[in-house]
């Protein structure tokens, strides 16, 4: 099969079914995603089997495989990176790179090719962007990268009043109305502290000047009755201070007091009893 070029699907493959060209070498990937995360196949440009390689193509050969090799074994997830030759399918020169996953140490050996027929496929997005990356990887010594990363799949309001509109109905982009989840409690720690009332303004308190030191210190003598004392609110003057510190003596006139009738009063009286 493929002894004739004519007949050969890998020549008469166009350049866009690969990820990756260069003058003398092509890399192209399976059709879907399968259960190991990358297989790729290496194949000459020419309708050349592998004894059939001139000096020059063996030697680009030995680095385009070691180049292959890295660029595959910097995925994600990939422990080793597998190479086998099989001459039976095609006579046009093709190798194959098996990605192995970390950790599973079962698909050691010669049956990892096997295990990608059952190993559940990996999901497209991420199939896609490994293609990509050894794309781009491989382009960095020359060469076209073919492979595109996978377009972010999102949608977007039209404009701006068609997005207010679907804010005020709860209608997301698809036209699906949303559910509105009740708000999450958040912890005491978490919760915003409440503002503190604004003070109310004090009111202004009048100095009082204090009464001079020089006056002499009032006495404690006790007031008599009826007599108003001075307001804690006002000071007292120094007059006032003085005339409390010594009291002036009233002069006390005594005068007999004599009987309605005009006569003394009697000893005998019952008053006086």
């Amino acid at each position: 099969m493929g002894e004739d070029p004519s007949d050969c699907t890998a020549c008469s493959a166009p350049d866009e079914a690969y990820i990756y060209v260069n003058e003398r070498w092509r890399v192209r990937a399976m059709d879907r995603p399968s259960g190991l995360p990358m297989v790729l196949i290496l194949e000459s440009r020419t309708h050349l089997d592998l004894g059939d390689l001139p000096n020059m193509l063996a030697a680009e050969l030995g680095v385009m495989t070691v180049r292959l090799e890295r660029a595959v074994r910097s995925l994600d997830g990939v422990a080793r990176v597998h190479v086998n030759r099989w001459g039976d399918g095609s006579a046009h020169l093709h190798l194959w790179f098996l990605a192995r996953p970390q950790g599973r140490l079962q698909l050691r050996g010669t049956f990892l090719s096997l295990w990608d027929d059952i190993l559940p496929p990996i999901s497209e997005a991420q199939w896609r962007e490994n293609l990509a990356l050894v794309a781009a990887w491989l382009a960095e010594f020359g060469g076209t990268p073919l492979a595109q990363p996978p377009r972010i799949d999102w949608k977007a309001p039209s404009s701006l009043a068609q997005a207010a509109a679907m804010v005020s109905t709860g209608t997301e982009a698809d036209g699906e109305p949303t559910v509105a989840s009740p708000p999450a409690q958040q912890p005491a720690s978490q919760q915003p502290a409440a503002e503190p009332e604004p003070a109310k303004p004090e009111a202004v308190k009048q100095e009082v000047p204090e009464p001079a030191k020089a006056a002499a210190p009032q006495s404690q003598a006790p007031t008599a009755a009826g007599t108003s004392t001075a307001s804690a609110a006002s000071p007292p003057s120094p007059a006032a201070v003085n005339a409390v510190a010594e009291p002036r003596a009233t002069p006390v006139v005594e005068t007999e007091a004599q009987p309605a009738s005009g006569k003394p009063a009697r000893a005998g009286s019952k008053r006086g009893r």
